[in-house]
């Protein structure tokens, strides 16, 4: 097959590359014979060859057309002109008059005012930078795709220089700050509940590739296609494991990624990597690189997912080519097993003992990401978003993990080892006794009744409804099914998944909220907008009034979901009652769609506001003059009172939930809504949480939805308490003008014995 003039020239400067790279000499030699060799074949009179030092700095390490003086001078921090700029920003650069550019950085030393034309590529090895190769010419020249794609492949050969040791000590990118020898703990963010102890296993799928250059292309291509069905057939195998083949969401997952392991466009740029020289497994890693580098600054949360299953898919593939098929050996893994990863796609999960795996760390992930869906799924605690998790965890550390605290500690001391190992213990017992109470009525001690209900999102929470004896869903968050996938989903997809959550119900009532999206929550077929302060944004029914379509089309497939079945339906984030009456109009004429089509209605139809947004506890008459019940978002509500931003880590501790300023305003929508004869709950994490929850029921509030694992407690301490004289001590304190009134009701619930 005749290859292009492009291709045939990369391939031949390749084969010159791996001959000095396989010649004699030192490392210093075998680089500087290479940017000589680059620059002749790229036709330029400068090549230059820069790595990356201790301290974030780059250090001109070889150079062609250069002075020769500069080398091991001249040095740059990332970040610091245009070779900073490509090492910070992981992209290359071609610019045909580089010194008009407004990153360029002048170094006299180096004599390069004379040349105007730059192109740039990172020197990179998995997803580290080791350095920047550049090449320069006199003249304002335009350098073509291909030949920022040669210099990129060129880059590959550099890595592996560079990653030798040869050049730079390993020594200098390994942190020295003696972190192995002392106790650590580090925050995160929750992607799933647990308290486990285990064993640090870093997570390092990547396989060194020992050869760049192909010998036989065509050769190459046949690795590639026996690679690809190897590896496609055992994905398969993967999925039809027992605790993954049942349906959910992370089966929706992992189909997707199943389809994306078959993408002829990954597979076909990577053929065509191989045509141009490369092995097939440097040109997986090639196409790898390339896309990381496009999708650096992207934000999209779909995209990132994607970008995550082809890490997974990259490493994956390459282990097929290696002949070292995915797998990870029993014999390799401690009994008790803390994975540690940078990022980790859902399938790479599978690839570890569920009987072994105890916790998972990430520097990075979301709770929508798609390895933390799947993470629920098996009940694994995960944390994630743990900065510097790879540098300080070493493998073979003794790790706690607490997904309820979102924290990782590592080397407890034995006093602090003893503790956690009594706390995982006590939280054993803690559960048998919760499930012994499941079947008991949620009463105190002087026979007043609330109702405990349960907050889902996906389908796989409904498997809590029986364990925890939940007399209902008191939230079921419509936004997180959306979140997972590439497209708006239809009517009929959406009637599928509200009818398996009233199906999986039963006779139990579900309260649907319509989308909550923005702020932090975006869907990726969504247009993002860049706001100033997106929580108080376009946001939730802001959204849903603008883009009424949207919202008709949920409203439909819910009443069709629900025929002959009670539906309620809750509006999020209203801020005045006309928005609430603009909400309900969509759903009447949604109603009398289905009533001219004869189609089979719900039963009854119940329609309520969410209430977060503090204008409408001044409207709160007129409201419940409209709705058919009120919930409660304490998250929000809370958020907006003290306008203090609940994701800042600066104010996360400043205000408090039982600060009387809140007990106030939740007091009064309690009376009012009593006075009204309208329903009302809370559904915000203060219902989870035992202390808070006596607080609420204090108030008169008597109806509770939470998180599933907050049911168990909330249930034993209503049993312990004495309502009467819990009301009593409220209304004394509720006026206090103090910052919080956690200390004074712990001590009431010490005092009486209530189970908090």
């Amino acid at each position: 097959m005749e290859q292009s003039p492009a291709i045939t020239g990369s391939r031949r400067l390749l084969r010159r590359l791996r001959d000095v790279m396989a010649g004699s000499g030192t490392a210093q030699e075998r680089l500087n014979t290479t940017v000589r060799v680059i620059a002749a074949d790229m036709v330029a009179e400068v090549c230059s060859a820069y790595l990356l030092r201790a301290g974030e700095v780059l250090e001109l390490f070889a150079t062609e057309g250069l002075r020769p003086e500069a080398v091991h001078k001249t040095r740059l921090r990332v970040g610091e002109g245009l070779v900073g700029v490509i090492a910070a920003t992981g992209r290359p650069l071609a610019l045909a008059d580089a010194q008009s550019h407004p990153d360029f950085a002048y170094r006299p030393e180096t004599g390069e005012e004379i040349y105007h034309s730059l192109m740039g590529v990172p020197i990179l090895r998995g997803d580290r930078v080791l350095g920047v190769v550049v090449v320069q010419n006199r003249t304002r020249r335009h350098y073509a795709e291909d030949e920022v794609e040669t210099l990129q492949t060129i880059a590959m050969v550099l890595a592996e220089l560079a990653a030798s040791g040869d050049l730079v000590s390993p020594n200098e990118r390994v942190p020295g700050d003696g972190f192995a020898q002392t106790s650590v703990r580090l925050d995160g963010v929750r992607l799933n509940s647990g308290l486990m102890i285990g064993t640090a296993v870093i997570h390092a799928p990547r396989l060194l590739i020992r050869q760049i250059v192909a010998e036989d292309p065509q050769a190459e291509v046949e690795r590639l296609r026996t690679a690809v069905v190897s590896m496609q057939s055992a994905i398969d195998q993967l999925l039809a494991a027992s605790d993954v083949a049942r349906g959910g969401e992370h089966r929706d997952i992992l189909e997707t990624y199943r389809m994306f392991a078959a993408d002829r466009g990954w597979i076909q740029r990577i053929r065509e990597a191989v045509l141009s020289g490369l092995t097939a497994e440097a040109a997986v890693q090639k196409v790898q690189d390339d896309t990381r580098g496009r999708m650096a600054q992207v934000t999209d949360p779909y995209l990132r997912e994607r970008l995550l299953d082809l890490e997974d898919l990259t490493n994956r593939l390459i282990q097929h080519l290696a002949g070292k098929p995915v797998a990870t050996a029993l014999a390799e893994l401690p009994d008790e097993v803390v994975l540690i990863a940078r990022s980790l796609g859902p399938a790479e999960l599978l690839d570890y003992d569920r009987r072994r795996l105890r916790a998972v760390v990430l520097e990075e992930g979301s709770p929508t990401a798609h390895v933390a869906i799947v993470a629920r799924a098996l009940d694994i605690p995960m944390v994630g978003r743990v900065k510097g998790a790879l540098q300080r965890i070493e493998a073979g550390d003794l790790v706690v993990v607490s997904g309820d605290e979102a924290q990782v500690l590592l080397r407890p001391g034995d006093d602090v080892l003893q503790t956690i190992e009594q706390s995982i213990k006590a939280r054993a017992g803690e559960r048998a006794r919760y499930a012994a109470l499941r079947d008991l009525p949620a009463v105190t001690r002087d026979g007043v009744a609330v109702e405990l209900h349960m907050n889902a999102g996906l389908t796989l929470d409904l498997a809590h409804l029986d364990e925890t004896g939940a007399e209902g869903i008191g939230l079921f968050r419509t936004e997180l099914p959306f979140m997972i996938r590439n497209t708006f989903p239809g009517v009929a997809a959406q009637v599928e998944l509200y009818r398996r959550v009233l199906d999986e119900a039963r006779e139990r009532p579900v309260v649907f909220r319509t989308l909550d999206i923005g702020g932090d929550k975006l869907l990726p077929y969504l247009p993002e907008t860049e706001e100033e302060n997106p929580a108080m944004g376009w946001r939730a029914v802001r959204i849903a009034l603008d883009r009424p379509s949207m919202l008709r089309q949920q409203l439909r497939a819910l009443i069709i979901a629900s025929a002959g079945r009670r539906l309620q339906i809750m509006f999020p984030m209203v801020a005045e009652v006309a928005e609430f009456e603009a909400a309900r109009a969509i759903l009447e004429i949604e109603l009398e769609r289905a009533r001219t089509r004869g189609a089979s209605l719900p039963s009854i139809v119940k329609a309520g506001v969410m209430v977060e947004v503090p204008s409408l506890l001044f409207q709160l008459p007129a409201l419940l003059a409209r709705v058919d019940f009120l919930s409660v978002g304490t998250n929000d509500l809370a958020q907006f009172l003290f306008a203090s931003d609940r994701g800042n880590p600066r104010l996360s501790d400043r205000y408090d939930t039982l600060a009387p300023a809140l007990l106030r305003a939740l007091r009064e929508i309690a009376r009012t809504a009593a006075g009204h004869g309208v329903p009302v709950s809370v559904c915000g994490e203060m219902a989870g949480q035992t202390l808070d929850a006596m607080a609420l029921v204090g108030l008169g509030m008597r109806s509770l939805s939470m998180n599933s694992g907050g049911i168990g407690p909330v249930r034993a301490m209503l049993r312990t308490l004495e309502l009467g004289p819990l009301e009593e001590f409220m209304q004394r304190k509720i006026d206090t003008p103090v910052h919080s009134l956690r200390g004074t009701l712990r001590a009431f619930a010490r005092d009486r014995g209530i189970a908090v």
